[in-house]
């Protein structure tokens, strides 16, 4: 019994060891075709207004709905303490810093991620990836490489975007709901925001764009190597589901760490 249990966890531990050193190996091919000609800047294009344009009404409601509940709940809490002039200045942190960043990644990773990694799926299992080897076509500057790119573009205008739009509806909530004053909200925002915060969540948007594309893209390219993903168009499902989960847990994960080391 005690055999079979070191066993079974013996097996665990070298398929987690293979997969990470799997993943790594794909990281690096994937920056690899950064630099290989012939470049395919069309379907970077196509890329990058599949995950930012395509991203945008999704993005915009989420913004809109976060800042105005910031609104009213930060008027709510200030109100007790008679500070309703800084809630420009809780707002505005609140989502440079944090939120806009978070919510934009997992926004991203629900709605593109998973295509990303669906798409991948069905090409390797329909074996079309292993066609391009034949060909003498490299998957990943033909496929790979070309999403990385998008995503490391994309993930950070779309964060400034849900920031502008976080911002205006907490003045939405707060000036046009609350009776705060405009000025003092519009002077809390500005004083209390530094060049560091605003860094801060830009470096915080190309990890977390780093994560996504890394682990949907790879979890499609890998899904016959995936223990317990199935066969067909079950193992594509699972696959996708999983890359899901693992890029949103790993958002939080690398927020807390990032939030620690760079605050």
């Amino acid at each position: 019994m005690k055999s079979n249990l070191i066993a079974r966890l013996g097996n665990i531990g070298i398929y987690v060891l293979t997969d990470l050193g799997r993943m790594a190996l794909f990281l690096l091919k994937s920056f690899r075709g950064t630099f290989r000609r012939p470049f395919r800047l069309q379907e970077l294009v196509r890329q990058v207004h599949f995950i930012g344009a395509g991203s945008l009404a999704v993005i915009f409601f989420t913004a809109l709905s976060t800042g105005m509940v910031l609104g009213l709940q930060g008027y709510y809490s200030l109100n007790k303490f008679g500070a309703e002039g800084m809630l420009g200045s809780a707002v505005s942190l609140t989502l440079i810093m944090e939120l806009g960043p978070v919510l934009t990644a997992l926004m991203v990773a629900g709605r593109a991620g998973s295509a990303m990694c669906a798409e991948i799926g069905i090409m390797k299992i329909s074996e079309q990836i292993d066609a391009l080897d034949c060909m003498a076509i490299d998957p990943f500057r033909y496929l790979i490489t070309p999403k990385f790119l998008a995503m490391l573009i994309s993930m950070p205008l779309l964060t400034a975007f849900f920031d502008v739009v976080g911002i205006a509806g907490g003045y939405m909530a707060g000036v046009g709901l609350m009776d705060v004053s405009p000025g003092s909200y519009i002077q809390g925002m500005t004083t209390s925001v530094t060049n560091h915060d605003i860094q801060l969540g830009v470096v915080k948007s190309f990890v977390f764009a780093l994560l996504v594309v890394w682990i949907c893209s790879g979890r499609g390219y890998f899904v016959r190597e995936i223990r317990g993903a199935g066969f067909g168009a079950e193992s594509v499902s699972r696959v996708t589901t999983q890359a899901v989960v693992l890029s949103s847990i790993s958002v939080l994960v690398f927020d807390y760490l990032l939030t620690a080391v760079l605050l």
